[in-house]
């Protein structure tokens, strides 16, 4: 079908975002239309701010506005312990539970022999530069997710730390709250039980 030029590039333009097919891009274009002017000008402009305005935090890599960011600033965080994250989002994830009170260090990425992904094309020199730098750091938790190439990651990390004395740790990764065993699969529940804690 032959759309007009304006939403064949607004559809096309929808397509280049990750997981939107070209079902959803049309979806998304036709809600755009329907949408008031007023309010696809704050798109827009939320967009163009987005990437004219934020830029990575020079200490931990994360997504800021202001160089270093919010939590390296924060004199109230532990600076004895760094969790190690794989991209911006997943810090944000953790900052959501209100519970962890350290410092983050994020990869923007993991490593990956097939897509040519090596250890320089990582934000890992800034974190080894962090520990040799900071006498107080006593502990590194590594986060990435539990997929082959984040646990090659975190294998990696853990030999290119623990030279240097400092604890290295792993999420413990397992079961869901309220799924049934029966239904986990054997990484899984292998993980509950090594990441088992005392009652």
């Amino acid at each position: 079908m032959h759309y007009p030029e304006s939403l064949a590039k607004l559809i096309e333009s929808y397509m280049k975002l990750p997981g939107i097919g070209q079902k959803t891009a049309m979806r998304l274009a036709f809600f755009t239309i329907d949408m008031k002017e007023e309010e696809v000008a704050f798109f827009a402009k939320a967009l163009l701010s987005s990437k004219r305005n934020l830029t990575f935090c020079t200490i931990c890599g994360n997504l800021t506005e202001e160089d270093p960011c919010e939590i390296c600033r924060d004199k109230n965080r532990d600076n004895a312990v760094i969790l190690v994250v794989e991209q911006p989002k997943d810090l944000m994830a953790m900052e959501s539970m209100r519970e962890y009170k350290g410092l983050y260090h994020v990869l923007h990425g993991v490593l990956s022999p097939m897509e040519g992904i090596g250890p320089d094309d990582l934000n890992i020199s800034s974190l080894i530069k962090r520990l040799q730098e900071n006498e107080n750091i006593q502990e590194v938790i590594i986060a990435t997710n539990t997929t082959t190439e984040g646990e090659a990651t975190a294998m990696y990390l853990a030999r290119l730390i623990k030279p240097a004395a400092i604890k290295v740790t792993r999420l413990a990764h397992g079961l869901a709250v309220g799924s049934d065993i029966d239904y986990a699969d054997e990484i899984t529940l292998l993980k509950a039980v090594e990441g088992r804690r005392e009652l």
